[in-house]
């Protein structure tokens, strides 16, 4: 028998490819925070590359050009994060940068002993926020790279 997930991805996956909206770069080091975030950045058309460590990700800011950049990276270290957003912010290209906050931690007793672990749980209004504050963050950016390139022209 087939999820509903799995017919939903199904069906998407069916659809004409388009070009994507902007490409993102997901840094997270939580697999299933990362996987829920990178399926709705996907299915909202964006094309969307996950790290897992903030070195992987330092690889990809090398490899790749991204529109923006995302990062939660607190399971890594607490200031993992930003520091890929501040390394992001150096490149020529000069992407969007945000931390995240996927508030998917909390503690479970598991065999008596307390273990942290992952949660998912997204709403119809977080997924509408989210991808409004990621098409905000995007177009924030190209305003800011038109107006350097008038500027450019002007001098």
């Amino acid at each position: 028998m087939i999820s509903p997930f799995e017919s939903a991805l199904e069906r998407h996956s069916s659809r004409p490819r388009r070009a994507p909206v902007a490409k993102v770069l997901l840094a997270d080091a939580d697999p299933a925070s990362r996987l829920s975030l990178k399926t709705l950045l996907v299915t909202a058309g964006y094309a969307v590359d996950g790290a897992i460590s903030s070195t992987e990700a330092l690889l990809r800011l090398d490899d790749n050009e991204y529109q923006l950049v995302l990062a939660d990276l607190r399971r890594e270290s607490e200031d993992a994060g930003a520091r890929v957003l501040a390394y992001a912010r150096q490149k020529n290209y000069r992407p969007a940068t945000a931390l995240i906050n996927s508030e998917l931690y909390e503690t479970a007793r598991l065999d008596g002993a307390e273990t942290p672990h992952s949660r998912v749980h997204i709403s119809d209004e977080d997924v509408s926020d989210l991808l409004g504050n990621v098409a905000e963050l995007i177009s924030d950016r190209a305003s800011r790279r038109m107006r350097r390139m008038a500027m450019a022209a002007v001098c």
